[in-house]
């Protein structure tokens, strides 16, 4: 079964089209490692809540919208090999390439799959 890496975050909404734009710089490089898929997810119908939520824990902030993203690998072993070079990668080197969020609120994770139906 494949393997997934996850993702959340909260992006000003203001910077939609410059989220937008650093997926269309990063996925392709992913996907030239060997990532099967990558898709990126701008809420649309993501609740508060009063003991958890991805508001909560991403401490949205007012004007911010929740992103979901996640990168399917064939293996967890393609995964490994793969975030390894994306991570020398020169477009993840990029000293003006910047993220149009805070990455430090960001949720991260890693996922073997158990059911594909």
């Amino acid at each position: 079964m494949t393997y997934i890496d996850g993702f959340v975050a909260a992006v000003p909404a203001e910077n939609k089209e410059a989220y937008l734009e650093h997926a269309r710089v990063t996925s392709p490089v992913f996907k030239k490692y060997g990532a099967l898929r990558v898709m990126d997810n701008w809420g649309d119908e993501v609740p508060d809540g009063e003991v958890t939520s991805f508001p909560l824990a991403v401490k949205a902030e007012p004007g911010e919208v929740i992103v979901f993203s996640w990168i399917e690998w064939p293996s967890k072993e393609a995964r490994d090999k793969g975030m390894e070079q994306c991570m020398t990668d020169p477009v993840f080197n990029d000293e003006d390439m910047t993220m149009p969020f805070d990455g430090k609120r960001m949720l991260i994770g890693s996922f073997e799959t158990i059911l594909d139906a």
